[in-house]
């Protein structure tokens, strides 16, 4: 019996296990089989956006610059003669000064007796000039008589246009004696600012040793670089108006314009005369470059926070009538504050990504923030 029992449990456990996975197995009545997933069936928006159109905006032609200021003309002086000690100085830095004003008198004592001396020697030449053109007439007249040989005449004569030179030779030394000691007073070279100084009383300077460094009639310059794009649209005259490190504002005039550019920068050097103003050398400045005979560009433009540099590219976020971006590809012009000048890619009425455009791509569903109400005057 037991073995009977066995074998009845060994047919109906299979038949159990089918069962019980056919009805696993069988659709659910109470669930429909094509349900939509609600999940992907609708799309989210990426971010909500703030709208910002196009904007017509009238700028001057202006052309953006950076650059140092620099001495118009910066010049050295310093002694024409060495070995002679300073005896006073009368300049110092800072110190507006004249042509020919003196900036250092040197010790004049061993130049004076070269003059002195040079002075005698003239006296000594002119004496036997004389004695010699006395001996030289003698031998003219005597010379038809026979009187006198040729030889003798010969000497007379010679010896007289000796000393005549030995005249000019003891000349030229006074000349060159009067010469060192006026170089004992050294002089502005023209009117000048000074802006350096190694002078000291009681030195010895070298022939050639710098004692001034002078800015020529105290002008200074602005050299400002220019994009080689934009080089060619500036003309001597143009006017300059140039912002100082420390917020002083400056204006000047361009002068001239570098023939060349940069090959390493691409920039050219406009050089821009200064009006009197605060600037010192050596100061950095950025500014812009206006034409004289100015005129107003009409152009497009959008927030810098709207345009998106991808690739070396610019970009914006065009938002179509269904929500939906599309990346534009744009030009960029010239910037104003916050404004970008757009030159292609855009135009007037259409809606763009205000900010926040780096979080975007291309296809994205986006809302639009509701705009902002103006705030009502305080009563």
């Amino acid at each position: 019996m037991k073995r009977k029992h066995s074998e009845r449990l060994t047919v109906l456990l299979p038949a159990m296990a089918l069962a019980i996975l056919g009805a696993c197995s069988a659709p659910n009545a109470d669930v429909p089989q094509n349900a939509p997933n609600a999940a992907t069936s609708a799309a989210r928006p990426a971010l909500t956006v703030e709208v910002t159109n196009p904007e017509p905006v009238a700028w001057s032609r202006s052309t953006p610059a950076t650059g140092n200021v620099a001495a118009w003309q910066e010049t050295i002086v310093g002694s024409e003669i060495g070995g002679l000690r300073i005896a006073q100085v009368h300049a110092n830095v800072g110190d507006h000064v004249t042509k020919g004003q003196i900036l250092v008198t040197l010790d004049d004592a061993v130049v004076q007796a070269d003059l002195a001396q040079a002075r005698a020697q003239l006296q000594e030449a002119r004496a036997m000039h004389a004695e010699a053109r006395a001996n030289g007439d003698r031998a003219r007249r005597f010379q038809p008589t026979g009187m006198m040989s040729e030889q003798q005449v010969t000497q007379y004569l010679t010896a007289e246009q000796t000393a005549k030179s030995r005249i000019e030779l003891a000349a030229a030394r006074v000349q060159l004696a009067e010469l060192r000691v006026r170089q004992t007073r050294i002089l502005a070279p023209d009117d000048a600012l000074i802006s350096g100084r190694a002078a000291t009383v009681g030195t010895v300077p070298q022939a050639g040793q710098e004692l001034y460094r002078l800015i020529l009639q105290g002008r200074l310059e602005w050299r400002a670089e220019v994009a080689a794009e934009d080089i060619g649209e500036i003309r001597s005259g143009d006017a300059a108006k140039l912002k100082l490190a420390g917020g002083e504002t400056v204006t000047g005039r361009v002068r001239s314009i570098a023939p060349s550019i940069d090959p390493q920068t691409r920039n050219g050097i406009v050089y821009v005369d200064l009006d009197q103003s605060g600037a010192k050398a050596g100061m950095f400045a950025t500014g812009e470059i206006t034409p004289v005979a100015q005129e107003l560009a009409h152009a497009l433009s959008l927030p810098q926070s709207a345009v998106l540099l991808r690739d070396g590219f610019s970009y914006v976020l065009r938002i179509g009538p269904d929500n939906k971006l599309a990346q534009v590809r744009v030009t960029p012009g010239r910037r104003r504050g916050d404004s970008v000048e757009i030159l292609a890619g855009v135009a007037e009425g259409e809606r763009f990504v205000r900010s926040g455009v780096g979080f975007l791509n291309d296809g994205d569903l986006v809302d639009i923030a509701a705009a902002t109400p103006a705030a009502s005057p305080q009563q």
